[in-house]
């Protein structure tokens, strides 16, 4: 390769970082914005103004309102699907170590951006057919890698015998629980307890009696 051509990679490394990073500027800007205002009140005009940039800046990167709600709740869901499975590894083959560290990532990326995961839930219905079947696809592709490790324990007869499909849904929405009740939950929990405490409940159900005393560490919260 000459040096041209590596100055020329280079460069275009650096214009696709600014890119990502003013991205991801205008992201979390709609979502402070929609927070205040709902999406429908949202002006592109607030928008740049939170986010310190032109409208049409804005425009170089999405196409209007709906796309930017769209791309801001794909962000959170491609989190939950990107760090889920990496965090899962980490503690090894283990069925209910992994649904164990499984459910103490997702709670953390929830904890990390409680203001999408409202969004989410309060604006999603606003986004058309196409973009509705896109939050589907990657909802069933983040929770993936949770339903593989109760259904591995279930296969060893670690984990009781159950809808794998309850359970990991069951799971997500005790995650999402921190966001969408935090009000009531921080006067007594920090994020840390609140996932020992739901990690212990779920597990006390989920494993037989017999299995509890090698697990101890996850059960008794």
């Amino acid at each position: 390769m000459s040096l041209a051509e590596s100055i020329s990679e280079m460069e275009e490394a650096v214009r696709s970082l600014r890119r990502d990073a003013r991205r991801r500027q205008v992201l979390d800007a709609a979502v402070a914005v929609m927070q205040r205002t709902g999406f429908h009140e949202m002006s592109m005009q607030a928008l740049a103004n939170e986010a310190s940039v032109s409208v049409g800046l804005l425009y170089t990167y999405f196409g209007g309102k709906e796309e930017i709600l769209l791309a801001a709740v794909l962000d959170i869901l491609n989190s939950f699907r990107d760090q889920l499975r990496p965090a899962m590894d980490a503690v090894g083959d283990d069925p209910v170590e992994r649904l164990a560290a499984g459910f103490r990532r997702y709670t953390e990326i929830v904890d990390e951006n409680r203001d999408a995961v409202l969004l989410t839930y309060r604006e999603s219905r606003t986004l058309d057919h196409a973009g509705l079947e896109q939050i589907k696809e990657l909802e069933v592709e983040t929770s993936a890698p949770l339903r593989d490790a109760v259904e591995a324990g279930m296969a060893r007869g670690i984990i009781r015998s159950a809808d794998p499909d309850l359970v990991t849904y069951d799971l997500m929405m005790l995650a999402h629980a921190w966001a969408l009740k935090a009000w009531h939950f921080e006067p007594k929990y920090s994020v840390e307890t609140f996932i020992r405490a739901q990690t212990a409940l779920v597990l006390q159900s989920l494993i037989p009696p017999s299995r509890r005393s090698h697990y101890r560490h996850l059960v008794e919260g």
